[in-house]
Parts: C-alpha cells; sequence; structure tokens
C-alpha cells in the first residue's frame, strides 16, 4: 500500500495510528515535530500525511500552506488530525492546505476510512485492480500476493518493488529507474540497495518456483518475464 508519515508528538496517540496502519499494509513513519516532519519530507515523499496542529516548536498548521507552495509537494494528500475542534479551527486547517480535518477524540476506524478514500483521490494505484504475470497474482488493496494458492510472504519493500515489475513487464529498468519509481524521489541511498532487495525477492519467490520471473539484464538493470523458464 503507502507510505504514510504520521506526525504527532503523543507517543501513546502516534503509536495507536501506526498500529491501525501497518495492519492495512502501509509503511508508517513518525515524527514528533514540525522541523522533523519537515526532515522526513526531504528524505522521503510519502503518499499521505496525518498531521497534528499543535506540535513542539512550530504548529503543525503551517506546514500545510508551506508544503502546497513547493512543487514537489504541492499535491501531498493532509489529513489534520487534532484536539483543536471549534468551525473556526477546521476552516483555518482546511484553508492552509489540508485535505481534510478530524477532531481528537477520534474513531481509529474513522480515520482509516479517512485515509482510504483520500489515497483512492490522490493516489489512485494504491488501490488497483489485482496483476496476474505467469503463476503469480497480486492483489494491491489487500497487500498479498499468491502462485496458485500459495500466498508468498514479502515486505513492504519487496512488495511495491513486485507490483512496479508486474505491472511494467517485459521492459528493463535500471537501478537508477526502481529507485525513483519503487522508493521514490529524493531517498539518499546507494543504487545498490536495489540488488539486495531483488535478492530478497527472489529468495521470497523462490518456494513458489518463480524466482526466475526476475531476470538480471547485464549491465542494464532488471526485467520481470511472463514466463518461469522451463528447468
Amino acid at each position: 500500500m503507502g507510505r504514510i508519515l504520521v506526525v504527532e508528538d503523543e507517543p501513546a496517540i502516534a503509536e495507536l495510528i501506526a498500529l491501525h496502519l501497518r495492519h492495512e499494509g502501509h509503511e508508517v513513519r513518525v515524527a514528533e515535530s514540525s522541523a522533523a516532519a519537515q526532515q522526513a519530507l526531504l528524505e522521503q515523499l510519502p503518499d499521505l500525511v496525518v498531521l497534528d496542529w499543535m506540535l513542539p516548536g512550530e504548529p503543525g498548521v503551517v506546514l500545510p500552506r508551506r508544503w502546497r507552495a513547493e512543487a514537489r509537494t504541492k499535491h501531498l494528500p493532509i489529513i489534520m488530525l487534532t484536539a483543536r475542534a471549534q468551525e473556526s479551527d477546521k476552516i483555518q486547517g482546511l484553508d492552509a492546505g489540508a485535505d481534510d480535518y478530524l477532531s481528537k477524540p477520534f474513531s481509529p476506524a474513522e480515520l482509516m476510512a479517512r485515509i482510504r478514500a483520500l489515497l483512492r483521490r490522490k493516489v489512485p494505484e494504491a488501490l488497483e485492480a489485482p496483476v496476474e504475470i505467469g503463476p503469480l497474482k497480486l492483489d494491491p488493496s489487500a497487500r498479498r500476493v499468491f502462485s496458485g494458492s500459495a500466498e508468498v510472504q514479502l515486505g513492504p519493500t519487496e512488495f511495491r518493488l513486485l507490483r512496479y515489475l508486474m505491472t511494467h513487464p517485459e521492459r528493463v529498468h535500471s537501478r537508477a529507474q526502481l529507485l525513483d519509481k519503487v522508493w521514490g524521489d529524493h531517498v539518499f541511498i546507494e543504487e545498490r540497495t536495489v540488488d539486495v532487495h531483488i535478492k530478497r525477492l527472489r529468495d521470497a519467490l523462490q518456494p513458489a518456483g518463480c524466482a526466475q520471473l526476475i531476470e538480471t539484464v547485464r549491465g542494464a538493470g532488471y526485467r520481470l518475464t511472463r514466463q518461469v523458464a522451463n528447468a
């Protein structure tokens, strides 16, 4: 699913939100201040931000306006989750650039529903139709992969990597291209990190006999083929 940044200075609330997000298959990063949130965005652009208003130092409400002014974060989905529940607060938060506004105390189920709704509008690929290549079937909405009736267990990064390869089969992708498409822009990691995750993905696919679907194209990158080669 998606990468979610939770900006919340109350550890118990942050952990509650993170727990529900991880249960739905999202990757979660927590920032405890506006400065930490800004740094997190510089390192990796998330698919959505859950943002508190009252934070140490700079108030959270200033961030949406700042992000909307920058090309890289202009369309970043933002849900404000705050104890400030007055109508004037909601108007200020939405006018600052938040896409949605939810007051504390809140229902985790309602927050998850609002996140799903916002991702459907802003990041439709996160909820796209299942993809089948050879014996593999990948369901993005459930974040599950099957080979026949057997489920393939993948970590979040390996899942995103396989999803990208399966939606772009028979094409050769360089390491730089995979870093951009799977990890996102402004991610400061070595290109060889791709090799590590390709190996992990192949290891996970090996029990299902599907590791050979991912080919190494010497000097160019990686490609996912539509059929498993005969032994």
